[in-house]
C-alpha cells in the first residue's frame, strides 16, 4: 500500500526504450505509456573500485553485442576495459550473458555477474550467477547442479575463495577452486525459510538478503522463517487455463499469526548450525536487522517488538551464543528501521540514527552502548547518509533543513563539533542524491528537479566541483521543453493548524478569468509524499490531464514522509485515513477559497494504493467538497492489510479497534454522493482483489451507484500483460471527462 506504488506510478512515466517521433508538441497519452517516446537514461550501474580512484559501469560492445565492464579514473577521465563481453562468452554460447547486476571481491580480482532474472514479488532477486576469475580469465556459472535461475543473493566470502547463495530456500557454499557446492541447510522448502524473508519481511522491514559471511570466512550467519502458522491468502489465475489455479501465499494480516523468525550460525566446515535464544516470543517480535561486526566473530541484532514501537539492540558471540542487549530505542509512536550501522575506533564505537531530540539524526555509540554522543545537531532531518568517512572525520548527508521538497548534501564532523555544512551549491536547486567514494574524495551526483531529468555528474569533493558530466538526458529535456508545459508550481497552503506544502500545475491555455475544475492527486500515508521538487518522470500523466484542461493540485498532509521531524511524521499513529484526510479537506477548502480560477462545483480526487484508501476516505467523509473520485488498487478495510504496516502505524487491534474502524472507508460508504470509480488487479499480492470486493459488496448494499474496472492477473502497480499501461490510463482519462467536465467556464 505503500512504498513501492509511488515507484511503480513514476515506472509507468518514463519506460526506458526506443524514442520515437512526438506527434506535434502536444502531449499524447499513447506517446506516454506505448511508445516510450519520453524514456529517461540512467548511468551504471557503478562501483567505486578498491583505491577510491576509480569506478567501474558497465557501457555496450557494438561489436559483439553485451555489455563491458569499464574503468574510468576519476581524475583524469581514461577509460580501461576491465572486463569485455568477450570475456562473458560461454564456451557453450555465441553471445555474452546479459548482466543485470555485478560486485567485485574485496580484492578486485574477481567479478560476480548476475544474470538471467527472475522476479520475486517486487524484485528481481533470483536468477543465474557466473563469476569471471580476472587473473585466469575462467568464466564459470555457479550451481550447476542446482536448477537454473533459482540462486538468489550471491555474494563472495571475505578471501574470496568462496561464494554462497540461496536456492530452493536453503544455504549454499561453492569452493571456487574445484566447484565443489555444499549445502549448509537442508530443511528449507514449505513453510521453513532460509537465508531470505517471507513476503512482510521483504515488503515491510526491507529484508531481502538474509545472510552474512563472518569476517574470517568459517561461518554464515542467517535468518530463519518458519511461516507454518501464518494465514494463507488464495489469488485465483482464471485467465491461463480453462481451469482456475489457487496461488497461495503465507501473509500475516491484522492481528493475526506471524512467521517464528530466528537467526542462527552455521558453519561453514560441516554444516552444523546453532541458534541465538533471542528473549522475547518469536511470533511476537521483528529480527529486522542482523550483521556481524568487522574483525570480530560477533553479530549485532536488532529486535523490534510488535507494536513496532521498541528497538532493542543485541551483541552475539557466534562460539558461546550468548546475546547482550546494549541498546534499547523507544518511541511513544513507533519506529522505522535505519540501515546506518557503521563501526568507529577499531569497533569500540558505532554510528546509529534515532530521532530521540525530536528530530532524526545520527549518533556515535560506545560498543557496550554506554556513551550515545551526537554527530549531526539541529532542527532538521538526516534524510539518508551517503558516507562516513572515519579518516576525514566526517560524515555526508542528504538534508533539506530550508525546503521540505527539496534535498541537498550535507557534512557534520563526526566528532560533533561544528556546524552542519551544505555542500550541493545553491545552483542545484532541487534534489540532488550520491554515490560516493570510500574515502570521501569523489562522488556521482544525480540532480534533478521537476522540470530537469536526472543529470549525472561526476564530482570532487568536498569543493563540490563538476568535473565531467556523465548523462544529462539532454533529448529528454528538449523534447519535454518542446510541449511548452506549465510548470509546477510549489505553493503553501495554511489550514489554521499546520502549513502544508503543495504543487499546482495550470493548462497550457490558462486563463484566469475563468474557472477550471480542480483535481486532486493524493497519496497521504506514511511511507511516502507527493509533493517533491523532483523529476519523477515529468509528471506526465498529470500534465496530460492539465492539457486536457483541469487544474492538478497534490498536497502533502501531516504524517507523510517529509523531514519536518518526529512530532510531523507521528501526528497521524493510531488515526491512518482519519487526521490526513481531515487535512486534505482542509486544504481543499483553503485552495478554493485562495484561488478564484477554480470551479467549487468540479472537485475531484484521485490515488493509488494508500492514496486510493484516502481517494475513499475523502469521498465518503466529505461528499460536499469532491463530486468525483477514483481509487487504484486501495485498501477499504485496514484489517485486510498486512499486520506489519498498518500495526506500525496503528497500534494493536486490541489497543485501537476504533482507530482501525473510523480509518477505514469501508464503514462510510453510505455516505457516498459523488461520482467514484475503484480499479483493482485481481493478482494484486500487496493490496487484495478482496479489499476491492468487499468494498463493491458494501457499495451494493446501499444502493451506491458506481464504476468499476477489474484488471486480470495484474498486480499492484497494474502493469503486467499486453498494453496494460496505456488501457488503464484511457480507462481513467474516460472517467475524468464523463464525471468531471473538463476547461474553463
Amino acid at each position: 500500500m505503500k512504498k513501492g506504488i509511488l515507484g511503480s506510478i513514476l515506472c509507468f512515466l518514463f519506460f526506458i526504450g526506443t524514442s520515437l517521433a512526438q506527434n506535434g508538441s502536444s502531449l499524447q497519452l499513447n506517446d506516454i505509456y506505448k511508445n516510450n517516446v519520453y524514456g529517461q537514461k540512467g548511468f551504471g550501474p557503478v562501483r567505486w573500485m578498491k583505491d577510491n580512484k576509480g569506478y567501474s559501469t558497465l557501457e555496450s560492445n557494438k561489436e559483439i553485442g553485451g555489455r563491458d565492464i569499464v574503468k574510468y579514473d576519476a581524475k583524469s577521465g581514461a577509460r580501461s576495459v576491465l572486463v569485455s563481453a568477450a570475456q562473458l562468452i560461454p564456451q557453450d554460447k555465441k553471445v555474452p550473458i546479459t548482466i543485470s547486476d555485478y560486485q567485485w571481491s574485496l580484492d578486485n580480482n574477481k567479478i560476480l555477474l548476475f544474470t538471467n532474472t527472475r522476479k520475486v514479488w517486487r524484485y528481481h532477486t533470483r536468477g543465474d550467477y557466473w563469476v569471471l576469475d580476472l587473473k585466469t580469465n575462467k568464466l564459470a556459472r555457479l550451481g550447476q547442479s542446482l536448477p537454473s535461475a533459482t540462486l538468489m543473493f550471491a555474494k563472495f566470502s571475505p578471501d574470496a575463495s568462496k561464494v554462497a547463495y540461496v536456492s530452493e530456500l536453503n544455504i549454499y557454499s561453492e569452493n571456487l577452486e574445484d566447484h565443489k557446492i555444499d549445502q549448509l541447510t537442508k530443511d528449507g522448502g514449505d513453510n521453513i525459510v532460509n537465508g531470505t524473508f517471507d513476503w512482510v519481511y521483504e515488503e515491510e522491514l526491507n529484508c531481502r538478503d538474509g545472510f552474512r559471511w563472518s569476517p574470517d570466512g568459517k561461518h554464515i550467519a542467517y535468518w530463519q522463517s518458519d511461516t507454518k502458522d501464518v494465514g494463507t491468502f488464495y489469488m485465483i489465475n482464471n485467465v491461463d487455463s480453462i481451469y482456475s489455479k489457487p496461488i497461495p501465499m503465507p501473509y500475516p494480516k491484522v492481528g493475526t499469526e506471524l512467521s517464528t523468525v530466528k537467526v542462527g550460525v552455521v558453519s561453514v566446515e560441516n554444516g552444523t548450525s546453532k541458534w541465538f535464544k533471542v528473549p522475547g516470543d518469536p511470533k511476537n517480535n521483528y529480527l529486522a536487522r542482523m550483521d556481524f561486526i568487522p574483525n570480530s566473530n560477533e553479530v549485532m541484532i536488532q529486535q523490534l517488538n510488535r507494536r513496532q514501537n521498541t528497538n532493542k539492540v543485541y551483541i552475539g558471540d557466534i562460539q558461546t551464543m550468548d546475546l547482550v542487549n546494549i541498546l534499547t530505542e523507544k518511541d511513544d509512536a513507533f519506529l522505522d528501521i535505519h540501515d546506518d550501522v557503521r563501526w568507529l575506533d577499531n569497533e569500540k564505537y558505532f554510528t546509529w540514527s534515532s530521532e530521540r531530540d525530536g528530530w532524526l539524526h545520527l549518533y556515535k555509540v560506545s560498543r557496550d552502548g554506554s556513551v550515545v554522543q551526537p554527530i549531526t545537531k539541529g532542527e532538521f532531518d538526516v534524510v539518508e547518509i551517503n558516507c562516513i568517512d572515519p579518516k576525514g572525520g566526517y560524515v555526508y548527508y542528504i538534508a533539506s533543513p530550508d525546503n521540505f521538497t527539496q534535498r541537498y548534501l550535507y557534512r557534520s564532523r563526526i566528532d560533533g563539533k561544528g556546524e552542519a555544512e551544505r555542500i550541493t551549491p545553491s545552483s542545484n536547486a532541487g534534489q540532488s542524491s550520491y554515490q560516493i567514494s570510500n574515502d570521501a574524495k569523489w562522488g556521482i551526483q544525480v540532480f534533478q528537479n521537476a522540470v530537469t531529468p536526472p543529470v549525472y555528474s561526476l564530482i570532487s569533493l568536498p569543493n563540490h566541483k563538476q568535473r565531467r558530466i556523465l548523462e544529462d538526458n539532454k533529448e529528454l529535456k528538449a523534447k519535454f521543453d518542446a510541449l511548452e508545459l506549465n510548470p509546477k508550481e510549489f505553493v503553501k497552503v495554511d489550514i489554521g493548524d499546520e502549513v502544508l506544502d503543495a504543487w499546482m500545475i495550470k493548462p497550457k491555455d490558462f486563463d484566469a478569468t475563468k474557472k477550471y475544475p480542480l483535481l486532486f492527486y493524493v497519496y497521504g500515508e506514511p511511507a511516502g509524499a507527493t509533493v517533491q521538487d523532483n523529476w519523477g518522470g515529468g509528471s506526465l500523466w498529470d500534465q496530460y490531464m492539465a492539457q486536457q484542461g483541469y487544474i492538478v493540485m497534490s498536497v502533502d498532509n501531516r504524517g507523510t514522509k517529509t523531514p519536518r521531524g518526529n512530532k510531523w511524521r507521528k501526528s497521524i499513529y493510531g488515526q491512518i485515513g482519519i487526521l490526513a484526510s481531515e487535512d486534505q479537506s482542509k486544504a481543499a477548502k483553503k485552495i478554493l477559497d485562495t484561488y478564484n480560477f477554480l470551479d467549487p462545483s468540479r472537485v475531484g480526487i484521485w490515488g493509488w494504493s494508500g492514496g486510493g484508501q484516502m481517494t475513499l476516505n475523502c469521498m465518503f467523509r466529505y461528499p460536499e467538497i469532491y463530486s468525483s473520485g477514483l481509487a487504484v488498487s486501495f485498501v477499504s478495510d485496514q484489517r485486510l492489510y498486512d499486520a506489519t504496516y498498518q500495526e506500525r502505524y496503528m497500534g494493536l487491534l486490541e489497543d485501537n479497534a476504533k482507530g482501525y474502524h473510523d480509518g477505514s472507508p469501508i464503514n462510510f460508504a453510505q455516505h457516498l454522493e459523488g461520482n467514484l470509480m475503484i480499479i483493482h488487479g485481481t493478482a494484486d499480492d500487496n493490496v487484495h482483489y478482496q479489499s476491492f470486493e468487499m468494498l463493491v459488496n458494501k457499495l451494493i448494499e446501499h444502493n451506491k451507484m458506481f464504476n468499476m474496472m477489474s484488471y486480470p492477473m495484474r498486480a499492484h502497480s497494474i502493469n503486467e500483460r499486453e498494453n496494460t499501461s496505456y488501457h488503464l490510463r484511457e480507462t481513467m482519462e474516460v472517467f475524468w471527462k464523463k464525471n468531471l467536465p473538463a476547461g474553463g467556464k
